[in-house]
């Protein structure tokens, strides 16, 4: 008798003031929503329950939400995946990326910026990748999935100069190990005119299941040719990061007698070749990016590179870079593709990137605010511009992350409904 009493109470106190059961954990109400992978591009309500996406459509009633969000006047979009970062953080002074001072903790910079899911960008080896794993990934609130380095070691400075580091075997071992983590194989920052780094990254790609390859070209004099890379080297659905980039010992794309992309980057293009920004702190020049997309060469994919150097320079986060795609003629359709479901593709994790029904639900709030506002390159090239994005409110795996201004009614789920649901489920359950 007794336990029927308390599943009656818990039932009646699950029960809105309506009489209705509540149906959803969130009802984010009003808000443009912009989901490119299901082609929605229109003002709409989206329903939030038991960490999934339940329902996106117009008019769902806010007495079901255990909260509401009023996103009216905003922009409503899948979690943004950046799929260039360094969060391998630590406290080893001359590591570096790996383990060290320059990478930074994940839940710190995502979620202010509707981030939800980053890939650290081969911060990691083979060889050191359990020990981010096992204070990184696991502990963060952020989805963190990784490129794992060519180099067994990491991004530990000038141990990425060490052709004997670099394994195919281990590294593809160590990938297939953790295949639900690891998306992928980095070749960065190796200076000198050969191909061995790259031929043993795209090697260590085939092996852990053919993965894709993200490639950053440290430098080489007289430089490696990136047409050569494209078409004998790369393959289709491998990543070219910092492809804005202008710096003396790497070809760029741009040529700057013509001050046109040059035409092998366009059948590179149409290869497969995937163009990611990684922006970086000095892979991002604005005398590529601007003839660039004069032209309409845009970015597959927006990401930051972003570490402790570049977040306090021209870069700063993932809304600004994405202001600056905006800015420079990039729609918000195609800006927001750019930083969701076309990143998720590129890593081969399309259940991500999306407000499907059923998906995790990942969300980012966002507005644009105008006024006069200044974007500036690692050069000192300066351009103004009258939008710039900045992010309400992210939810992450079902739960509110990120409030800027308390849209959220009430700002905390209550505890007691909480509860009240989780116990009416068990009674069903039983």
């Amino acid at each position: 008798m007794l336990k029927n009493f308390f599943l009656l109470m818990a039932l009646l106190l699950a029960l809105g003031p309506a009489g209705m059961a509540q149906s959803y954990d969130i009802v984010i109400k009003g808000g443009h929503v912009i989901d490119p992978k299901n082609d929605i591009d229109a003002v709409m309500d989206v329903a939030v329950d038991g960490g999934k996406i339940a329902l996106v459509a117009k008019n769902i009633d806010p007495k079901q939400g255990g909260q509401v969000v009023d996103a009216k006047g905003m922009y409503v979009t899948p979690g943004l995946i950046d799929i260039h970062t360094h969060d391998f953080y630590g406290t080893q002074p001359d590591h570096q990326y790996e383990d060290g001072n320059l990478g930074i903790a994940p839940d710190g910079f995502t979620f202010r910026n509707g981030v939800t899911t980053v890939v650290d960008a081969g911060s990691s080896g083979w060889r050191t990748f359990p020990t981010f794993k096992s204070q990184t990934i696991d502990v963060s609130k952020t989805r963190v999935l990784a490129f794992l380095n060519i180099v067994g070691e990491g991004m530990r400075g000038g141990y990425e100069q060490n052709l004997n580091d670099m394994d195919p075997k281990m590294t593809a071992l160590m990938a297939r190990k953790y295949k639900d983590i690891v998306v992928g194989i980095k070749l960065a920052h190796y200076e000198g005119h050969d191909w061995a780094p790259t031929d043993r990254a795209v090697e260590a790609g085939a092996l852990a299941g053919g993965i894709p390859v993200m490639i950053d070209f440290g430098g080489s004099n007289p430089p490696l040719s990136i047409e050569e890379l494209f078409m004998k080297h790369l393959r289709p659905g491998d990543i070219f990061t910092h492809c804005f980039g202008q710096l003396g010992s790497r070809e760029y794309i741009v040529d700057l007698q013509t001050n046109k992309v040059k035409p092998f980057v366009y059948e590179a293009r149409k290869r497969g070749i995937i163009f990611d920004v990684g922006y970086g702190g000095i892979s991002f020049a604005y005398s590529q990016a601007l003839p660039a997309t004069k032209e309409g060469f845009f970015p597959n994919s927006i990401s930051t590179d972003i570490h402790v150097g570049s977040m306090n320079d021209a870069m700063k986060d993932m809304l600004t870079c994405m202001t600056k795609f905006l800015q420079l003629g990039m729609s918000l359709h195609d800006v927001i593709q750019a930083s969701t479901s076309n990143p998720a593709k590129e890593i081969k994790h399309e259940e991500l990137g999306n407000l499907s029904v059923g998906a995790d639900a990942d969300i980012a709030v966002l507005s644009i605010r105008e006024g006069k506002f200044g974007l500036f390159d690692y050069t000192g090239y300066k351009v103004e511009a009258s939008k710039k994005l900045e992010c309400e409110l992210t939810v992450r795996a079902g739960k509110i992350l990120y409030d800027l201004n308390g849209i959220a009614s009430p700002v905390y789920p209550s505890k007691k409904v909480a509860l009240s649901k989780q116990a009416t489920l068990k009674g069903e359950t039983h």
